[in-house]
């Protein structure tokens, strides 16, 4: 593995500005990016181009499962780039094949169609929802306030939350937007074109709000009722970040009758490649076929490649039983940060999420002095300073911090990072 991926020269000098510098002769100005330019990681670490080390908290937005330079994934990309890269899905390949299967197995009867990205996938159930509803002239998908399902025209129609809207009118039509976690809000926004009702098992960009079990299940029955699909969008609280493959398995694991829940389709992307751009959508026995030839497609999507590496990351994480580590380590790390909110009511609000997938909530921005003549977000300021402690965090929302670590993040690194924001925390109270 040496001779493969060898280790990065020593940094001499930082080259930050000119980093900087071709970014913004280069590179369209779409993200409000920090201040650091990364240049390598090793396990839950990153570096910046001046050596500069970080505990990676955040995992690229909960994709990195494995961290980063996992010896498996790169083994993984070696091996099969020198049997078949690409095809295209006009051919059978083993590893799609194989990697279709594990994905039923852990969910349930159905079939799955594989994309790049998560909101190509999110738009597969878009189409699957419109093709289930056409004969009866039914197109209308409901979604939830504070929803993210993307950023492609349909994904932003989709999309719970104005800020993504903006400048982008008129929005695709077929899609509102109801409250989450209420059964009554659902069943009145009901109307004859309604086809499916679109959530997240947790909300990530809409600030880590998990939908209760007793909501699920009374979708469930709702949507069974209306004759609607139930569609989930999994894209980043799934594979294993909250303990179970699937945020629904978690939610509903302690819940009499929880353990028949199943949504109609399920979309997943970011940690089913621990890195590597690749896509999913399973859709459930009874709709598996209403995509049929022609219907919907894709160039790279299924690649061997991508599909190879995707099938080592779920090997490597059931080997060493990762769901269960980010169930155990993430449950302490929400704990000490419930700890963090209860010592220091006048920074942090609260505290939330599930395994590896938590939101540390902080007060209003008015009340913390430190930041309240600040033009960016409460959360961008704390993140600032994390990444100052040395340690990543990903905003979400105005007032959220999540924490996406590696599945094989260690206690000594979970402890590490505690430490960190409780240091940072200290400074503005």
């Amino acid at each position: 593995m040496k001779e493969i991926v060898p280790a990065p020269p020593a940094i001499v000098r930082n080259d930050y500005e000119s980093i900087r510098d071709v970014f913004s002769k280069n590179v369209l100005p779409t993200y409000a990016r920090f201040d650091l330019a990364l240049s390598h990681g090793d396990g839950s670490y990153v570096f910046d181009v001046a050596g500069r080390r970080y505990l990676d908290l955040g995992g690229g937005i909960a994709v990195n499962c494995l961290g980063h330079a996992h010896p498996a994934f790169t083994e993984a990309l070696v091996v099969q780039s020198k049997k078949l890269v690409h095809t295209s899905n006009l051919y059978y390949t083993e590893p799609q094949g194989r990697l279709a299967a594990k994905i039923v197995k852990h969910i349930g009867e159905g079939k799955v169609f594989f994309g790049n990205s998560g909101v190509e996938v999110n738009e597969g159930l878009f189409k699957l929802a419109r093709k289930f509803g056409h004969d009866e002239g039914r197109f209308e998908i409901l979604t939830l306030i504070n929803s993210f399902h993307g950023r492609t025209l349909a994904a932003i129609s989709a999309t719970g939350q104005d800020k993504v809207k903006k400048g982008f009118d008129p929005m695709v039509p077929g899609f509102r937007h109801i409250p989450s976690n209420d059964l009554e809000a659902a069943r009145a926004a009901i109307s004859p074109a309604t086809v499916a009702i679109m959530i997240e098992g947790i909300q990530g960009e809409g600030g880590v709000t998990p939908a209760t079990p007793e909501y699920l299940l009374s979708l469930r029955a709702l949507c069974d009722e209306k004759k609607l699909l139930l569609l989930m969008d999994a894209v980043q609280d799934g594979h294993f970040r909250t303990g179970r493959f699937q945020s629904f398995q978690r939610i509903m694991e302690t819940t009499p009758g929880g353990d028949k829940f199943l949504p109609d389709g399920l979309s997943m992307a970011k940690s089913l490649g621990g890195g590597f751009p690749i896509g999913a959508f399973w859709v459930r026995a009874p709709y598996a076929d209403l995509l049929g030839p022609g219907a919907h497609g894709t160039t790279y999507g299924g690649s061997p490649l991508a599909c190879g590496v995707a099938l080592k990351v779920f090997e490597v994480i059931e080997r060493e039983n990762l769901g269960e580590q980010a169930r155990k380590l993430g449950d302490w790390m929400l704990n000490e940060l419930k700890r963090l909110a209860k010592a220091y009511p006048s920074v942090i609000k609260g505290a939330r999420g599930l395994g590896f997938m938590m939101g540390l909530e902080l007060v209003e921005k008015e009340k913390i002095p430190a930041f309240a003549s600040g033009e960016k977000t409460a959360a961008v300021q704390f993140v600032n300073r994390m990444q100052a402690a040395g340690v990543l965090g990903i905003p979400g929302g105005t007032q959220v911090i999540r924490l996406l670590p590696a599945l094989n993040l260690k206690p000594q690194e979970a402890g590490e990072g505690i430490s960190k924001i409780e240091e940072v925390v200290k400074s503005l109270a």
